[in-house]
Formats: structure tokens, sequence, C-alpha cells
């Protein structure tokens, strides 16, 4: 299997730079969460389509921004293996309310679905904690090593 990383943006908001976003999606997974193997898909979308999953599969009422399936034998060994839905719009929603950028409320939704995929909760409040920590040490990482503004594209919705 070794490091595939599948990349789809269905989402009309805002343009995406699929390339840089999966090259530094890429390196989130195998230089700060350490996995060599792992098959994951991430799937940009927009409310409407976040919406239809979140009530058809989660049997939740409306949007939310990240939602997770783990497809893995044991969550949190390699190969790590899934599937992530990131809703742009409320990206775009919560940079407003928490005094960020939209591109990096979708880089934060991407390490918090990534951070499930290795085994981490949110259920409860001692594991939600050690999850938020951790989201933000390595959020906190990648604004070291990247620009998160390069998400947005310049040109196309999709590539």
């Amino acid at each position: 299997m070794s490091g595939r990383l599948l990349l789809l943006n269905r989402q009309h908001t805002r343009l995406i730079d699929r390339r840089w976003l999966r090259w530094a999606t890429k390196e989130l997974i195998s230089d700060l969460l350490h996995f060599e193997d792992f098959d994951v898909t991430i799937h940009l979308v927009g409310e409407r389509e976040m919406t239809r999953i979140n009530e058809k599969h989660l049997q939740h009422a409306g949007s939310t921004d990240v939602i997770t399936f783990d497809y893995s034998d044991s969550p949190g060994s390699e190969p790590l293996i899934g599937e992530l839905f990131i809703c742009v719009d409320e990206a775009l929603v919560q940079a407003i309310r928490f005094k960020t950028t939209w591109q990096s409320e979708t880089m934060r939704y991407i390490v918090h679905g990534l951070l499930h995929l290795k085994g981490y909760d949110d259920l409860e409040t001692t594991a939600r904690r050690k999850m938020k920590r951790e989201e933000n040490k390595l959020l906190k990482e990648l604004r070291v090593r990247f620009r998160l503004s390069k998400i947005e594209g310049k040109s196309k919705l999709r590539a």
C-alpha cells in the first residue's frame, strides 16, 4: 500500500490548490503523525453535501466541520486507512468566529480527522482535551512549516 492520499474537491465556495494541499497533508501524515503506510481520501465538500452525509451516516441534523470514516482494522495502527469529509463552508463560518482564516480552519479539520484515524476520540471531556492539545500542537507545527494561505488556489475551482 505505502503512502496513498487522494484529495477530491467537490465544493464551489473557494478556490483550492489541490496539489499544494495534498503535499502539505502528506507531510502531516508521514512526518508529524509518523505513518508510512496509509490510504486516505479527503473530500472537500460544501454545506449541502456535508448535511446529507451527516444526516445519512450519523443521524445528526445539519452540517458539521469534519466527518471521519475509519476503515482500518485497528484505529491508530498502520496502515492508516480512512476517509475524511471536510466542509469548506463551515471553515468560512468558523474562521470568522475564531478570528482566523478559512485556510487555517480547513487544515485544522484535516488534522482533526487524521487524529481520529490515529485513534483519538473527542466524545468525553478528558479525551477531548487531549485531542485538542494534540490538534493545536500539530497545527502550530504546520504553520511553522507551511504558509497555510497557499491552500487557496489562484485559478480553477477544480483541477
